[in-house]
Parts: structure tokens; C-alpha cells; sequence
């Protein structure tokens, strides 16, 4: 049960449900329930035609409409897996008219990410609560990184912390890969020889785009920046950004903004032949971009925060940036001016060790593959299928 699943796939959960299912289906019979358009792969579900309108609190209304739909669908299984409050309450639900175990991952927690108010306002109290009724009342509960298992237990002590287990997100090695061509490249106007900083994402607060625009002022002059981001979680904030881009351009040039989500293959291509991949997030629960720069051989400059702490090695294949979140639960930087002269001063760093940087990229890849294959994730979900059937 997922809210993303291919070709709708914006973010991190929608790439691990798409990978994780690939391997699933070669040891269970797997029905995936997803929303949005109908697929030949998948059974997808929309909101009520009721609940259409531009009220913010609409969006999580009709979230709950499609988990109810989701609950008809999972009739004939032994076992329901939801993924992030999307579909959690539908697991949840599942669960209780089904007579079935619920196993949820948690790939990021509604209580962490309080800016989430200004994109749903009532609607992320209704958020919280269908992600509270799915973990409190899970048989079992899937952490993608040691972090986010203490962030579950910490956030909803009624979670019995025996039933959160800890399976990471991964990355696939042969999709993810350096790619020495360049037609990439040229159709967005990156130069290909001189010193790149990537960054991909959405524009959200979450992953921290306005602390990076203000560290690459500090970047050495020779710099490209390279801003793979678009889908602003609200116009307020994609008007910030866009200033700020356009302070950038004044000040120092050698921005590049592609306002879009890209296919894969692009991507690999930016990521290949940058110099250092960008992570400037303030949450993360674990960060599957970070493994996809490091199976293309990009070193990583990233905030150590959350899960990214237990993929980057710092020094190893990347650079960690300290990062002391301020006081009044908005998970910002407690001084923001000081946290991206650190990530700048990282960035420049390596920037200025290319033979250093290469290696770190090396030393990424590796650890992809011993680490982080979907082939052992989708082993670990099984086990634990079995464990509770």
C-alpha cells in the first residue's frame, strides 16, 4: 500500500516501493495498491469526488478517502505492508477488517516535519493521525536507518520499540552507475570540465535548498552549481527560492536551475561528472539520493543529520557538516549563517582536491554495492513477512 509507484514516483519512498517491489515479487505473490492513475502492474485508487476544492486541508481529506478505497482491495491477502502516512491508515484499517498483520516503513515522521503546516494547515493534524493509528497499532514497524528507529520511539512511546526493525533503503547498482557521455550535459548547458556541485531534490524546507543557496556565495569562483529542483511545496517558498537564485546569479553567476524532475538517466550523467554531490538537508531519515550519488562515484558533502550519518563515511566517501538544530522545534539550524559557511567550507575542500574527491567516489560506490543492495533489503522484508504469518 503506497501513495507513489511508478510512473508516479516524486520522491524517496515512491524509489524504494518501485525497487523493493521488483525484488518482492520473486518471492510472494505481491498486489500493489497505489493512487492515482490506473497501471497494469498496480491497482490505483483516487479521492472522493466529494472532497475536491483548494482548501489546504482538503489535500489530507482526500488522502483518507483513498486509504478507505485501499481497504477493499486487500481482501484476499495474508499480510498488508503500507508505506508513509499515505497509506498507513489504509493498513491500519486493513488490519482490523481483514484479520491480517500491518508491517509499515517509516520513511520520514509527521512530528519532524512541522513545516508541513503551511502546505496542509488543518490538514496535518489529520497527517499525524493516520500516521499515529498505523505505527501505535503495526505488528510490525520498518525503520529505514537506525536514527529514524529512535525518532518512532521517541515521537510515539506507545510503540513497543521490539517491534521497530531496522531495514535501510537502497539503491540499484546497475541503473546507478557512471555514465561518461555528455548529451545530458550539453542540453541543460553544464560544463563538463570544471569544478560541479549538484544538487538534487525537491524544494522543500526539508531538504534544506535556501541554506545551500547560501553557501555556494562562498564557493570558489570556478564553481558550477548545478539545482536539479523543482515541485515547491508551496509558492511561498518556490518565490524565495527563485529570489535567491537570482542574488546568487548577480553575485557570483556559474548557476544553473533545472526547474523539473528529470529522468534517471539524466541524472546519472549530472551525477557522474560532478565534483561533489550536495546534501544540505536539515531531515533526512536516511537519504536514497545520497546512495545514488555514491553508486555513480560522486563524493558527498552532506549535513549530519538523521540517517545520512550511517551512509556517508565521513572522510571516507564524503564530508559531514555539523548541523545543531535550533530550539523551537522547526529542525532548522540553530545559526544558520554559520552552518553553510561549514557546508561551503567542505564543498571548497574537495573542490580543491579533485584527486581526493575521485576517491571518496570510489570508496561511495563500493560501499553501495557491499551495503546497500535491494537484493538484501528485499531479503530482510521477507524474513520478516514470515516471522508474523
Amino acid at each position: 500500500m503506497t501513495r507513489e509507484y511508478p510512473p508516479e514516483v516524486y520522491g524517496g519512498a515512491g524509489v524504494h516501493v518501485d525497487h523493493l517491489a521488483r525484488v518482492l515479487r520473486e518471492h510472494v505473490d505481491l498486489s500493489v495498491l497505489c493512487w492515482g492513475e490506473p497501471r497494469p502492474d498496480a491497482t490505483a485508487y483516487k479521492a472522493w469526488d466529494a472532497l475536491a476544492g483548494d482548501q489546504p486541508y482538503l489535500a489530507a481529506l482526500r488522502a483518507l478517502s483513498i486509504n478507505l478505497r485501499m481497504v477493499t482491495g486487500a481482501e484476499a491477502a495474508d499480510l498488508v505492508h503500507s508505506h508513509t502516512w499515505y497509506a498507513q491508515l489504509a493498513g491500519h484499517l486493513a488490519k482490523l477488517v481483514h484479520d491480517v498483520p500491518h508491517v509499515t516503513t517509516v520513511h520520514s515522521l509527521e512530528p519532524l516535519r512541522p513545516w508541513k503546516e503551511e502546505q496542509l494547515g488543518g490538514g496535518y493534524h489529520l497527517s499525524g493521525f493516520a500516521e499515529r493509528s498505523g505505527l501505535e497499532h503495526a505488528d510490525a514497524v520498518i525503520a529505514v536507518s537506525e536514527h529514524v528507529r529512535d525518532d518512532v520511539v521517541d515521537c510515539y512511546p506507545a510503540v513497543d520499540a521490539d517491534r521497530v526493525h531496522v531495514i535501510y533503503n537502497g539503491v540499484s547498482i546497475d541503473e546507478y552507475s557512471p555514465d561518461a557521455a555528455i548529451d545530458a550535459l550539453e542540453r541543460y548547458g553544464v560544463e563538463p570540465d570544471v569544478p560541479t556541485v549538484v544538487f538534487v531534490g525537491r524544494v522543500t524546507h526539508q531538504k534544506g535548498v535556501t541554506h545551500l543557496l547560501e553557501a555556494a556565495h562562498s564557493f570558489d569562483p570556478d564553481v558550477q552549481l548545478v539545482l536539479c529542483a523543482g515541485a515547491p511545496d508551496t509558492p511561498a517558498l518556490a518565490a524565495d527560492t527563485e529570489r535567491r537564485v537570482e542574488r546568487l546569479q548577480e553575485e557570483r553567476g556559474n548557476v544553473i536551475w533545472i526547474e523539473a524532475m528529470l529522468p534517471r538517466t539524466e541524472v546519472v550523467q549530472l551525477l557522474t561528472h560532478a565534483t561533489v554531490f550536495a546534501c544540505p538537508s536539515i531531515y533526512e531519515p536516511q537519504g536514497i539520493v545520497n546512495l545514488e550519488a555514491m553508486a555513480c562515484e560522486t563524493a558527498v558533502v552532506a549535513s549530519a543529520t538523521g540517517g545520512i550519518v550511517e551512509v556517508v563515511e565521513d572522510g571516507q566517501t564524503g564530508l559531514l557538516v555539523p548541523l545543531e538544530h535550533s530550539d523551537d522545534g522547526s529542525m532548522q539550524p540553530r545559526d544558520p549563517t554559520a552552518f553553510a559557511a561549514a557546508f561551503a567550507e567542505r564543498v571548497n575542500e574537495l573542490v580543491r582536491d579533485p584527486a581526493r574527491a575521485e576517491a571518496m567516489g570510489q570508496a561511495g560506490r563500493r560501499r553501495a554495492i557491499d551495503h546497500f543492495s535491494w537484493e538484501v533489503i528485499g531479503a530482510q522484508t521477507v524474513d520478516l513477512y514470515r516471522s508474523l504469518v
